[in-house]
């Protein structure tokens, strides 16, 4: 394994799980916003979300072992889960449900949030993120899921008060 830090070398496959990692053209690469992401601790405020904190270790179990890691620091793995390890989650999740790629739809997760444009050649501060991702993790987002993950065309029970799984669901049919 690399001398870099663990955490960096999972936000590397984490990286590559929905992009190429060598692609060298900045106004194609998200490095600055998966790292925000990254760093950004994801709250459950609804029961059952915390279901989707399994998710991302799994994801940590899946890199370890892709990374020949037998052993890791028992406290890595509790600790919180980040938006990233939650989007790159729920993208497995939408393939499953909905067909596709989960790289297709970590970046329609990417857009539904209108963070597309924050890529790596655009100058931005952080904040305007941090905005963005408050208003997903604390759901300030509007009622039909308008400003979360998963908006919704239809009229529909509140989504700010509905389980992440029940909307994915959701938004899935609405596709169909």
């Amino acid at each position: 394994m690399s001398e870099q830090p663990l955490d960096e070398l999972f936000l590397i496959w984490l990286y590559s799980q929905v992009a190429d990692p060598d692609d060298q053209d900045s106004s194609r690469t998200y490095w600055k916003l998966l790292r925000q992401l990254y760093t950004t601790e994801f709250f459950w405020l609804i029961p059952n979300d915390d279901n989707r904190i399994e998710d991302a270790k799994q994801l940590r179990r899946e890199f370890l072992d892709a990374q020949g890691v037998d052993r890791v620091d028992r406290n890595w793995m509790e600790l919180g889960c980040s938006v990233l390890e939650l989007m790159v989650g729920l993208s497995r999740r939408l393939s499953f449900e909905a067909d596709g790629e989960p790289h297709y739809w970590f970046w329609q997760l990417v857009i539904n949030l209108d963070l597309e444009r924050y890529t790596d050649s655009r100058r931005f501060t952080s904040d305007r993120i941090d905005n963005i991702l408050d208003r997903v993790i604390w759901r300030t987002y509007d009622r039909n899921g308008h400003g979360g993950f998963f908006p919704l065309k239809r009229r529909c029970k509140d989504q700010r008060n509905v389980e992440l799984w029940y909307q994915l669901s959701a938004y899935v049919l609405e596709l169909n």
